[in-house]
């Protein structure tokens, strides 16, 4: 099998990259590496094209034929304010690679959407709500979920991706998960800064099981969107528990008024669907993907399943 993965130099991206090529399958990361960086993909084995995914003429007859798919390639930073800027990268360059994928004879294309389509829409968070983005990144999801439904002569899935969190995200910086971010705190020896007092709850997911999502989805998901999530409710204090164990710590957390009025303090998907339909199941908690990103494999003293 043969696989075009865009944003392969991203976060995301790069995972799906290397677990592909350690399955078999032969593939080609797409990146225009102005959010990717090279360090997530040296020493892979598959081919790089270096483009923007919405310059078609110039990187389709690089990357020739492919089976598969799996689009990653975003602006993904929500605090982004142009608008025209994200609906032209997000959405514009999707549609565009859909036009592609049908006249190429794609077999199926995975793209990446977001739970930010719900915003503050009440939990557990199901794919038959209407959309309630509360800005324009979300909003540019919840129009792509909508390009990829009307596309002609192209199978397409879509993925909203909860807080994922792992390996080779660290190049995101500011906007890269609070599990990261809390981590490097930690490892200076600083108390972890959550907002008062720890409760607000994430649907925390380890970015393998996203790359398991992603692979299930090409194999057997029907078009259309589903929840890539956990299911599981894991509030900011468990986080820094799981952290203390895997950095061997014991680091108190240092609690702060939230002073965002816009602030979201729970999230929460409903993995039913994606279950259902091609049997995608998180296999991986929190805590023992916190013990196996952050602990380097350390296993937690108490996993919550």
């Amino acid at each position: 099998m043969r696989a075009l993965v865009t944003g392969g130099a991203g976060f995301v991206g790069s995972n799906l990259c290397w677990e592909l090529s350690a399955r078999g399958w032969d593939v080609v990361a797409l990146d225009d590496m102005s959010n990717g960086v090279f360090q997530n993909l040296q020493g892979f084995p598959g081919d790089v094209v270096a483009a923007d995914v919405g310059d078609v003429a110039y990187w389709a007859p690089r990357v020739g034929k492919v089976d598969a798919v799996f689009h990653q390639a975003a602006i993904t930073d929500t605090t982004v304010t142009d608008q025209k800027l994200m609906m032209r990268v997000n959405v514009e360059a999707f549609r565009d690679l859909l036009g592609w994928a049908a006249k190429a004879k794609v077999k199926k294309v995975v793209y990446a959407s977001s739970a930010a389509t719900y915003g503050d829409l009440p939990v557990p968070h199901r794919e038959d709500a209407t959309p309630k983005p509360l800005n324009v990144y979300g909003f540019s999801k919840a129009v792509m979920e909508t390009v990829a439904a009307e596309a002609k002569g192209v199978k397409a899935v879509g993925l909203r991706y909860f807080n994922v969190f792992g390996p080779r995200e660290a190049h995101k910086g500011k906007y890269s998960s609070m599990i990261w971010q809390l981590s490097l705190q930690m490892r200076e020896g600083r108390r972890p800064r959550i907002f008062e007092f720890g409760e607000q709850y994430r649907d925390h997911i380890y970015v393998k099981d996203v790359v398991d999502a992603n692979i299930k989805a090409f194999a057997k998901a029907a078009p259309g969107v589903y929840n890539c999530c956990t299911g599981r409710k894991t509030d900011f204090n468990a986080i820094i528990a799981a952290l203390n164990e895997a950095l061997g710590a014991k680091l108190a957390p240092d609690y702060f008024k939230n002073p965002y009025s816009f602030y979201q303090n729970e999230t929460l998907g409903d993995p039913a669907k994606a279950r259902k339909v091609f049997g995608f199941a998180a296999q991986w908690t929190p805590e023992r993907g916190i013990a196996d990103y952050i602990g380097g494999g350390r296993k937690p003293a108490t996993v919550g399943v």
